[in-house]
């Protein structure tokens, strides 16, 4: 599959990247606006949560400034599994197990992604791409 996929490995980290973030800002969106389903939070520590998710969601979807982004929303995954999950019991998917499966996996997408950056089909890459054309 390598062989054949591999080629356009870019463009399925783009996918990755934008799917991601959407999907993160969509958790944001419930917390603050009770959009697309959910209710609106009052509570001071989920509303920061939910700014986190919403706009660092957006801006890692559009790829402007990915890495940072991620980075703080990988944190935030790992603060809220700990906080929210852990206590619950240790392991995430055992037998009566904690459900924070999503947030390791979020912690560690972003994770990828603050390692990465912003790739193609960015924000980022069409500044890259502007700063290139000015030096010639």
């Amino acid at each position: 599959m390598e062989k054949w996929l591999g080629r356009y490995s870019n463009f399925f980290y783009a996918l990755l990247r934008i799917v991601v973030g959407l999907l993160f800002a969509c958790h944001g969106s419930q917390k603050l606006f009770g959009l697309p389903v959910g209710q609106k939070t009052e509570v001071p520590l989920l509303m920061a949560a939910g700014v986190i998710e919403f706009v660092g969601g957006i801006l890692i979807a559009a790829g402007l400034w990915a890495s940072l982004f991620a980075f703080i929303a990988s944190g935030e995954m790992a603060v809220a599994y700990f906080k929210q999950h852990a206590p619950h019991g240790f392991w995430p998917i055992m037998q009566g197990g904690n459900g924070g499966e999503l947030a390791i996996l979020y912690c560690f997408v972003f994770l990828y992604i603050a390692s990465a950056g912003s790739g193609i089909l960015s924000i980022d890459a069409l500044f890259r791409k502007g700063k290139r054309s000015f030096r010639t």
